[in-house]
């Protein structure tokens, strides 16, 4: 049986695998491809709309428990489809 997680956007539970994870580093948002970087972790949709929500509600500092405000530079971006390759891939 597969973890379940829940997405700080929309506040439904889904399987691991169809969320991605959120850590902070250096009070920077990085999208965790692999769910492998250590700390706390926050999962989101890969959607538009959950991303979104999670933003406007600070739902990210709550979840990460972090101090401060963040930069949500590589969020925006991967809201605006600039994020989505990864590794160099075409």
């Amino acid at each position: 049986m597969e973890p379940v997680r829940t997405c700080v956007g929309c506040r439904t539970r889904a399987s691991r695998s169809a969320l991605l994870r959120v850590v902070a580093i250096d009070s920077v948002l990085i999208i965790d491809e692999r769910a492998m970087l250590p700390g706390r972790g926050a999962w989101v949709h890969d959607a538009h709309k959950c991303m979104d929500a999670a933003l406007r509600r600070r739902a990210f500092v709550r979840a990460l428990r972090v101090s401060g405000p963040l930069d949500t530079q590589t969020i925006e971006k991967r809201l605006n489809g600039y994020g989505n390759k990864v590794n160099g891939s075409k």
